[in-house]
């Protein structure tokens, strides 16, 4: 994470601009924390406080599309991957519709049911084979039980890519091409539904062309087949998807982002930074919103999900997963993505577990140290990282001021704390995946004098 903050008021000023234009920016909204504020507080603060229109989840948790009830925000819903095979059957589909969908609608404006989560990622063959013919019956449930504004999708990884460079010749992968994606573009061109995937530049990073992933200055990369200019990574994969889809045939059908975004804090890889997360957002969005679609689609505007709302706690996996966030569990913005109605900074709420901690601030002495029940395992991990990231940590070394060798704790508390008053003492400086804590009690030690 850059230590030197970047200046957000040009981007305040612009978005208060932009979004006197019609809204195409949704967010994903995963609930995979045990510190985050309950569905209702969530809806208010979407509906009231920032520029989002839709959003989409992982479930069709039912206090989550009760609590959008009459909000005016779309809600795209998700049938996890183990319903799939069920609901190639007609009865079977019709129940869950009922079950899942007819008690919210129309106070809870449903806009998409997506039919799984990658599932040509993540699926097995039956599962694969089972997914278009699941998407069909779950729309003629819908019409059957008297639902006609409801469309069916489903989201897809760019795993379903032979080829992407350069976009002209985007591929779908073969043994999907036809059996699978040619039927599936057939459904949505008839059902006019958009097909949907997930583009990550993050997960294409490489330091030589990071500027075209995240939206700044670069030299661009050239299609030579069709003459054209990329100035960032986002249009390219677009563009090298629909290239596939027109090789099949439906070039005609919209195509919608389900997921995107770029974690801001992860195990040390230069990748990750407040600055990288903060310039591939907002200018996503800008990108997005200004409607000039890409080299080869102009003047489409896409509709897009940004991934994610919250960083999310218990996400397993390295520290990236838990760091998608545009904002903390108190409504604390991450980094100013440009969402914000009139760049308001909103006061922290409370979230299940109680109210949220206080911002740090003002003259009062803050340190950040381990939590009493961090592993040993975890405070050395925070010291790796934290040291990674320009932190000086030369008094946790042998003959420093503060090296302690049979004391890991000791040396994560100076560690962790110096990456905290490096970073302008905001809480989520104090996170470590849930093993810091912030406290009033000076951990400083004979020579050993900590930062407050």
């Amino acid at each position: 994470m850059a230590s030197t903050k970047p200046s957000f008021i040009p981007l305040l000023l612009l978005f208060l601009h932009l979004f006197t234009a019609a809204y195409s920016i949704g967010v994903n909204y995963g609930t995979l924390g045990d510190n985050l504020p309950p569905p209702t507080a969530v809806a208010n603060f979407l509906k009231t406080r920032t520029n989002v229109d839709s959003v989409k989840i992982f479930s069709v948790d039912p206090q989550i599309l009760r609590a959008f009830a009459n909000t005016g925000i779309s809600v795209t819903v998700t049938a996890p991957n183990g319903d799939i095979l069920g609901l190639g059957n007609i009865n079977t589909a019709r129940q869950w519709v009922v079950n899942n969908i007819k008690p919210f609608v129309p106070q809870t404006k449903i806009k998409y049911i997506l039919v799984g989560s990658e599932v040509l990622h993540w699926g097995d063959a039956t599962m694969i084979m089972g997914l278009v013919p699941a998407m069909r019956t779950l729309h003629a449930a819908l019409l059957a039980e008297g639902i006609r504004d409801i469309k069916v999708t489903t989201a897809h990884s760019l795993a379903i890519m032979r080829q992407s460079i350069p976009p002209s010749a985007g591929e779908f992968r073969p043994g999907y091409a036809k059996r699978i994606l040619g039927p599936m573009l057939k459904f949505l061109k008839d059902t006019q539904t958009p097909f949907m995937v997930n583009p990550y530049p993050y997960f294409g990073y490489n330091p030589q062309n990071l500027n075209f992933g995240i939206f700044k200055p670069n030299k661009g990369l050239y299609d030579n087949n069709t003459k054209l200019m990329y100035t960032n990574q986002f249009d390219a994969l677009l563009d090298a998807v629909h290239s596939a889809m027109k090789a099949l045939g439906y070039a005609d059908v919209d195509i919608a982002v389900g997921e995107t975004g770029w974690p801001s804090v992860c195990d040390g890889w230069d990748a990750c930074s407040i600055a990288n997360a903060q310039s591939y957002n907002s200018e996503l969005i800008r990108h997005v919103e200004a409607g000039k679609g890409t080299p080869l689609m102009p003047n489409r505007r896409f509709e897009t999900y940004i991934f994610a709302l919250f960083n999310e706690n218990q996400k397993p996996g390295p520290i990236a997963e838990r760091n998608w966030g545009l904002f903390q569990p108190d409504f604390t913005p991450v980094y100013e993505s440009g969402i914000l109605r009139n760049g308001q900074r909103p006061a922290p709420a409370a979230s299940n577990n109680g109210p949220a901690t206080p911002t740090a601030g003002g003259g009062s002495q803050k340190w950040c140290v381990p939590k009493a029940d961090a592993t040993a395992a975890a405070m050395q991990a925070n010291i790796n990282y934290a040291c990674s990231q320009g932190i000086d940590c030369k008094p946790i070394q042998p003959g420093g001021a503060c090296y302690a060798p049979n004391d890991v704790r000791a040396l994560a508390a100076y560690a962790m704390n110096a990456y905290y008053q490096a970073n302008g003492r905001h809480d989520f400086n104090c996170d470590f995946s849930n093993s810091a804590t912030i406290t009033s009690d000076n951990p400083s030690h004979g020579t050993c004098q900590l930062q407050a």
